[in-house]
């Protein structure tokens, strides 16, 4: 074994555990989750993600897909009750999804494009983790990576928003890769972006298994002054 891959086998046992979260299973493995942001159960975009968890699970990770088509997830009502019960009052299927990002190590996120940005059903889903993560979990100090299916124009758009969501809630970014295919089933002939995406799931693990920690005592993001903040 060389130095540099001794350096990295005491890296992943040295990893820090992480605090707050347990996993119903006992299990000492990472946990990757992937979300399928597409109406399609089966597109593009579906294609993409199974191919970054099939890399993820190559590392030795657990990796899970879940789809957002047929799901009920409606938007946050800025309530603000969630920081008085410590949950969410809307019943839905967000409880289902959230409990799942609570646990993981690393999330992908993986959407179509609609009017240049992401569709309404990822939106409502980010906007409702203003919420407290349930069973104790946490969103900070995950890895997150992003893969995105468009027809044309759109693609930054999308991975911009989600780098703002990775650093208002403090996790780690990780890579991202576009790929152009309208039809369905289009992104099967495209070697290179599968090919990719396999990389990507084995990057956002081995990131994982790096420990990376935010520094404790400070607020989860800085913000914009002046307006509704001071």
């Amino acid at each position: 074994m060389s130095g540099e891959q001794l350096v990295h086998s005491e890296r992943r046992r040295a990893r820090p555990s992480r605090e707050g979260i347990v996993r119903p299973d006992g299990s000492n493995r990472l946990n990757v989750l992937g979300i399928s942001a597409s109406p399609r159960r089966s597109g593009n975009t579906a294609v993409l993600i199974e191919e970054v968890l099939a890399g993820a699970r190559t590392e030795g990770a657990e990796a899970e897909l879940f789809s957002l088509a047929g799901k009920d997830i409606r938007p946050c009502d800025g309530c603000n009750a969630c920081f008085k019960t410590g949950s969410c009052h809307i019943d839905d299927d967000m409880a289902a999804v959230y409990e799942k990002m609570a646990v993981a190590d690393g999330i992908i996120f993986g959407t179509p494009v609609y009017f240049y940005g992401m569709p309404a059903q990822l939106k409502a889903l980010i906007d409702r983790t203003y919420a407290p993560p349930p069973g104790g979990g946490r969103m900070t100090n995950k890895v997150g990576g992003i893969v995105v299916a468009a027809g044309s124009v759109g693609v930054v758009d999308v991975v911009k928003d989600l780098y703002f969501y990775f650093a208002v809630k403090r996790m780690l970014p990780g890579g991202w890769l576009g790929a152009y295919a309208t039809g369905k089933g289009d992104i099967q002939g495209m070697t290179g972006a599968l090919e990719a995406a396999h990389e990507l799931g084995r990057e956002i693990v081995q990131m994982a298994a790096q420990g990376f920690q935010f520094p404790r005592g400070f607020r989860r993001a800085h913000f914009a002054y002046g307006t509704h903040t001071h």
